[in-house]
């Protein structure tokens, strides 16, 4: 468990520090375009574990700076191998308490899927926020920053597929390098938990 020493050096220069899931195949980068299956069961809880584990000693190193700081939990359901403890001080606090979109959905934390990780689940306050993915309408970009024209067809073509599926379009007020339209992906709930 490398990530239970919080960096403090790294934290001070950049104001903020995460320890993601480095479990394989969890965190490796599919090549062929393939999906691993997310943890699930005895392996899902032992990364909980994990992350909680992180939490704690985190929270020790950072209650002995005594200055303010911000260090939660991120729970992704179902991305669940996206899942991380994530800190920051200073002008990051602020940004990390905005980072996400509040769920409307009345949902409570489902305690009973980590069974035994029950009672140390239930000492954190979590909350669930929209895990999105957004993309501009200025996204697959100009046909010469392709290796070919089949290249950037496939592109257009993916990115016609997925305008199809359910999503928010936010046009945009002031538009940079020809940026109009936002489209908003749900992809899942994040569940936030802190002490």
């Amino acid at each position: 468990m490398g990530n239970l020493d919080l960096r403090l050096d790294l934290l001070e220069e950049y104001q903020r520090e995460y320890a993601e899931i480095i479990v394989h195949p969890y965190c490796d980068i599919s090549i062929t375009n393939s999906q691993f299956p997310e943890p699930k069961g005895k392996i899902k809880r032992l990364i909980l574990k994990g992350l909680i584990d992180i939490y704690e000693s985190w929270k020790i190193q950072l209650d002995n700076i005594g200055a303010p700081y911000y260090l939660k939990i991120w729970l992704y359901e179902p991305r669940f191998s996206n899942s991380q403890v994530v800190c920051a001080i200073g002008d990051k606090i602020e940004f990390y308490n905005n980072n996400f979109q509040k769920s409307e959905q009345e949902t409570k934390f489902d305690l009973e899927k980590y069974s035994e990780l029950k009672t140390e689940i239930a000492k954190f306050n979590w909350k669930s926020f929209l895990d999105e993915i957004v993309f501009d309408n200025g996204f697959i970009g100009v046909i010469e920053n392709y290796e070919n024209a089949a290249a950037y067809d496939s592109n257009v073509n993916w990115f016609n597929k997925l305008l199809k599926k359910p999503h928010k379009k936010v046009n945009t007020s002031n538009a940079v390098d020809d940026v109009t339209e936002l489209y908003i992906f749900q992809r899942g709930l994040i569940w936030i938990g802190e002490k």
